[in-house]
């Protein structure tokens, strides 16, 4: 029994991490930015094909937003730095991109539903758009 506590709590270390605000921040930007890839996985599932929802992006940015901070006020490591100080540029971009298509969108006459930009028809139900 002793043997595993020593695994998960020696020397004043949980699992071997010295633990303090920003390392639970840099876990936590991790955690962040892995989800995505989660999100984004059961989306294309349930759809049977590739989709790229937008809480992709947000998680994409939140994660390297949080990651960058993490490298800049904890490690001071340029590397870290250099990795995530633009990722969040096109995540942003992205991000307009999303609400612009989804604003674009009208309703259709027929049944109600949304109809994708330039659309001649509606996907739903066939009525002639205006």
């Amino acid at each position: 029994m002793n043997f595993i506590t020593d695994l998960v709590w020696h020397n004043d270390k949980l699992f071997g991490i010295t633990w303090n605000a920003w390392k639970v921040v840099g876990f936590i930007g991790n955690a962040i930015f892995f989800s995505r890839f989660i999100v984004q996985w059961y989306a294309t599932e349930k759809k049977k094909q590739v989709i790229v929802p937008s809480a992709f992006w947000w998680l994409s940015l939140i994660g390297s937003v949080t990651l960058l901070a993490y490298g800049l006020f904890y490690l001071k490591d340029s590397v870290v730095i250099f990795a995530y100080a633009f990722t969040w540029i096109p995540y942003i971009r992205n991000l307009i991109i999303h609400k612009q298509h989804k604003a674009a969108h009208t309703d259709c006459v027929g049944c109600g539903q949304k109809i994708p930009p330039q659309s001649n028809y509606c996907p739903n139900c066939g009525v002639k758009a205006d």
